[in-house]
Formats: C-alpha cells, sequence, structure tokens
C-alpha cells in the first residue's frame, strides 16, 4: 500500500510542477506584435472603350427557288409522235431545242385546203377584174350606138316634120333608141355590181389567210422548243400520247439565275436601309440602286463555308404573315456554275440558306463586347481602380458586339470578366486582355 503512494506521488510531482513552469513562463512573456494587412484588389481583364464604324449586317434566311420558270400547255391537239430522250425530271436542257412534237398531219391538211381555197379565191379576184375590163368596153360600144340611134331619131323627127317621111320611120327610131339605151342600163348594172363582188371576194380571202395563218399556227405548236436554258420539273407525256388543249406537256426552272426570298429581321433592315440612304431619298434610292447599296451573299445552311455572292433585287410589299420579318429577295446569277455535288453545292430550288446582308459603313459609335454587357450596365475601373457599375442603353447587337446608344463615352476602362458579386467600390487590378 505504501508502495502504490510513493509511486503516485512520484509521477503526479514532476507533472505538476511542469505546468506550474509552463504558466509562469506564459505569464511573463511579451504580448503578439501587431501587423498593419493590406486589402488586395481583383484582378480583371480591363480594356479602353474606343468609338467604332461598324458595317451593319442582317442575317436571314430563305429557300432557293428558280428566277425563271417555263410551263408549255398544249395549244393543239394529237398523238405525240417524238420525244426528246434527256426529257426527265432533272435532266439539263439547252435552250431551242425541240423536246416534243405532236403529229401535225391535220394541220398540214387544213394548210394545204386554205391555200387550195386561197388560190381559188385570187382566181375569181382575176375573174372579176377581167369581167369589170370587159363590160366597160362593152358599155363604150353600146354608148356609142346609143349615141347614133339618139341621133338617128331626132333626123327621122326631122324629116317628118318637113312632110318628106313617113311617121312610121319615127316608131321604128324610138324602138331601136330605147333597146340600145336598154343595153347600156344592163352594161351599167353590171359594173355597179363589180365593187360589191370585188368587196366579198376580198373578205373571203382574209378570212382564207386568217385560217392558213391558223392552220400554219398550229402547226407551229405541235413542236415544243425550249425557250432557254432549263432544268426539267415536270414531263408527263408520254410518246405516242394523246393529247388535248390545255394539257401540260413539259415544265422546267431556268438556269440562269435564282431567287431567295430571305426572311430578314425588320430592325435589322431597317438599320441596313438607314445607313445606305438619306432621309427622304429611300424609296427613290432603293428603286434605283438598290444592289449597289446594299451587298447580298448566300450560304446553304447544310455547308456555311460555300458562299455565293448575289444581290438584292426588290422588297416585297408585304412583310411575312408568320415570322412578320421582311420579305427580302435576293437574286444569284449562274447557280450551277463551278458546281460539284462533292465538292460545291449548287443553288438547286428548295435548298435552305442564310442570306447575309451588308449595308454601308455607319458613322462611328460606342461598341463594346456583348459579353461585358451585364443585363442593362457594364462594370467599369472607376477612379481609384474600384468597380463602377455604370447603366447603359443599347442600340443593337451585331456579330458578338453591342453598339451602345448612352451611358458610355470612348476613354472609359471597361472591366471584360464577370465578377460576383459585383460590389460598387470593389478594388480592382488591371490586367493585360
Amino acid at each position: 500500500m505504501i508502495r502504490q503512494i510513493a509511486a503516485i506521488v512520484m509521477f503526479v510531482l514532476p507533472v505538476a510542477g511542469g505546468a506550474f513552469m509552463a504558466q509562469r513562463l506564459v505569464a511573463q512573456a511579451p504580448g503578439p506584435a501587431r501587423i498593419e494587412a493590406s486589402v488586395a484588389g481583383l484582378a480583371v481583364r480591363v480594356a479602353e472603350v474606343e468609338a467604332q464604324a461598324l458595317v451593319p449586317r442582317a442575317i436571314g434566311w430563305g429557300n432557293v427557288r428558280a428566277a425563271q420558270t417555263w410551263t408549255s400547255v398544249s395549244e393543239v391537239r394529237g398523238a405525240v409522235v417524238m420525244r426528246h430522250p434527256d426529257l426527265e425530271t432533272g435532266r439539263l436542257i439547252a435552250a431551242g431545242v425541240v423536246v416534243l412534237e405532236i403529229d401535225g398531219s391535220d394541220y398540214q391538211l387544213a394548210i394545204a385546203q386554205a391555200e387550195a381555197d386561197l388560190a381559188a379565191l385570187q382566181a375569181e379576184s382575176a375573174q372579176i377584174d377581167a369581167e369589170a375590163a370587159n363590160t366597160a368596153r362593152v358599155l363604150e360600144l353600146e354608148q356609142a350606138r346609143l349615141a347614133l340611134s339618139e341621133s338617128d331619131a331626132r333626123r327621122i323627127r326631122e324629116l317628118i316634120a318637113q312632110g318628106t317621111a313617113a311617121p312610121t320611120r319615127a316608131d321604128e327610131a324610138e324602138r331601136a333608141t330605147l333597146a340600145a339605151r336598154r343595153v347600156v342600163v344592163e352594161l351599167q348594172n353590171v359594173l355597179a355590181l363589180i365593187p360589191p363582188r370585188r368587196a366579198r371576194n376580198t373578205a373571203q380571202i382574209a378570212r382564207t389567210d386568217a385560217a392558213l395563218a391558223r392552220a400554219r399556227r398550229d402547226l407551229d405548236h405541235t413542236r415544243v422548243v425550249t425557250p432557254f436554258d432549263i432544268r426539267v420539273t415536270q414531263a408527263p407525256v408520254e410518246r405516242f400520247q394523246y393529247v388535248g388543249v390545255g394539257q401540260v406537256l413539259v415544265a422546267g426552272d431556268g438556269l440562269e439565275r435564282v431567287e431567295v426570298l430571305a426572311q430578314v429581321p425588320v430592325e435589322a433592315f431597317r438599320r441596313l436601309i438607314a445607313a445606305a440612304t438619306e432621309p427622304g431619298q429611300t424609296m427613290e434610292l432603293l428603286q434605283r440602286n438598290a444592289s449597289a447599296l446594299i451587298g447580298a451573299s448566300v450560304a446553304p445552311v447544310v455547308e456555311p463555308g460555300q458562299v455565293w455572292h448575289g444581290r438584292m433585287a426588290r422588297v416585297e410589299g408585304s412583310l411575312d404573315p408568320r415570322a412578320r420579318t421582311a420579305q427580302v429577295v435576293i437574286e444569284v446569277e449562274a447557280p450551277f456554275a463551278e458546281a460539284d455535288p462533292a465538292q460545291r453545292l449548287p443553288l438547286v430550288s428548295n435548298l435552305q440558306v442564310e442570306v447575309t446582308l451588308t449595308g454601308q459603313m455607319m458613322a462611328p459609335a460606342v461598341v463594346v463586347p456583348e459579353s461585358a454587357l451585364h443585363g442593362g450596365a457594364v462594370y467599369l475601373m472607376g477612379a481609384g481602380g474600384l468597380l463602377e457599375v455604370r447603366p447603359v442603353s443599347v442600340a443593337f447587337r451585331q456579330d458578338g458586339l453591342a453598339v451602345i446608344a448612352s451611358g458610355l463615352e470612348p476613354g472609359a476602362r471597361l472591366v471584360l470578366d464577370d465578377i460576383a458579386p459585383a460590389i460598387p467600390g470593389l478594388p480592382l487590378v488591371a490586367v493585360a486582355p
């Protein structure tokens, strides 16, 4: 028992002595020195705000369509006797090629009949002229005989008055005079009927000429000829098929140029017009020289790197009824030039494309990166390197840039980074952007 007590004492006494010495040392040690701490600023990228002259651009989308289309409708009836071997949908056919021919036998017979009728009428016309000439000559002779008869009758009346001739001689002379006068009147009546006969014959000739022209025109319409280079879109008629008047024979799209009806946001299009024209002259300048004021390019949506240069042809008279966008028509020449389907797509109908309209350079304006906008404000490094939150008004955005209408002047130091939380007066440290 005594040994256990002695062991506890030997353990407790050193521990208690050590604790007492540690307390004394701590109480006698000097206090910690005070060091003034400096506040560190937040490192951000800073750029000086500048005024830039931008070229306004508007992006729209639309589908390609042919600028020229052709549909051949039958104007005659008959069986198809010839069909061009390339007359299939999708094939390209040059201008001036006969692609279909309808049997023209009936129209050739009509031409022959009309030519025969015309020859008969011309012969009749010559006959009328001959009859008129002959009748005129006979009339001259009969008029001379009538004059002799009247002279003889006067002489006989004088002799009867002198008593040297019998009265019966006067009756005979009067009958001869009346007979001669009758012949003259009949010949005059024949000559009077010549002009109506000639007019009737002339009308018949004109009618026959019209029938001949119609038959020849119908014969010409039996041959269907391409008016320009086309890509066939419809070819519903086969060889030996009978076709009637009004039936569609061939349809195709022209290859010379295509159109794109682009849907462009109204506000973006207004900026293009405002930058390209003077106030009060917008409509006149656009109608006269729209393609020179606003440039256009077209790129397929599936291949945005393939760019086709076009021109703004016109603006439709109404907005799109669903999207309420401006409908701008862009024309592109030679849509199949240098086309290689494996490398470069041709501008075929119904191809969806992106249209880029480029206007004239605008007056210099304050421009900031769109990423530097935070709602309706920007972050600036103000005096003393402190954060300033500045409200601004944005005119429009384009290509990742925002044009500031008001609230920001050139020369200000713009913070390009996002700060969370953005507390005004927060110390900042500028680093290179």
